[in-house]
């Protein structure tokens, strides 16, 4: 009975738009995904070790003012509506390139956020997943700008995964470990 109290009490503090990163995400994430995710630190150190050493400066302090944006709790955010989006990808054959500023946007469907990329070549379209109070999990499939975007899980050359944290009271970003194509990581920033 205790047990059934504090779980109760836990999914009234949650924001009804998140999703338990248990149960339908497990029946989810590809294996492939999921050694990406549990490589993510070590991927992630080497990468941005790699940016720092051979990108150029004015990309590395781009890249420095996004790391150094701490993690802050997802309480009492609304992640839905429009949002400015940028990827930079770090390291790889390119050690860092920043990309410009697309449009994205986040709805929710009752079930959970979705984020969709809605301009640009190189788009995305996934869900998250709830990971702590600090850190979400995002699922999704890369496109390219005129094709249907293809349902998680569809091939290892379109699945993603990462991971998702708010840094500010309107802006957060995504760290795809091990991309699939160009590079180490890749960075999917947004603001409003």
């Amino acid at each position: 009975m205790a047990f059934r109290k504090a779980l109760f009490s836990l999914l009234l503090v949650l924001p009804a738009s998140q999703a338990l990163a248990t149960g339908e995400i497990e029946s989810l994430i590809t294996p492939a995904d999921r050694a990406r995710l549990e490589k993510y630190e070590a991927t992630r150190t080497e990468a941005i070790d790699e940016a720092k050493k051979g990108g150029a400066a004015a990309d590395v302090a781009t890249l420095d003012a996004i790391l150094a944006k701490q993690p802050v709790s997802f309480t009492d955010f609304d992640m839905t509506g429009n949002w400015q989006c940028r990827t930079i990808k770090v390291g790889g054959n390119l050690p860092l390139v920043v990309y410009g500023w697309f449009k994205c946007r986040v709805t929710d469907d009752g079930s959970g956020w979705t984020l969709e990329k809605l301009s640009g070549s190189q788009r995305t379209k996934g869900r998250f997943f709830t990971d702590s109070d600090t850190r979400l999990t995002y699922l999704g499939s890369f496109f390219v700008a005129g094709d249907t975007p293809k349902r998680y899980p569809a091939n290892p050359d379109s699945d993603q995964a990462g991971y998702t944290f708010r840094t500010g009271p309107s802006e957060w970003r995504i760290e795809f470990p091990a991309p699939r194509f160009e590079s180490k990581l890749d960075i999917l920033e947004f603001k409003r």
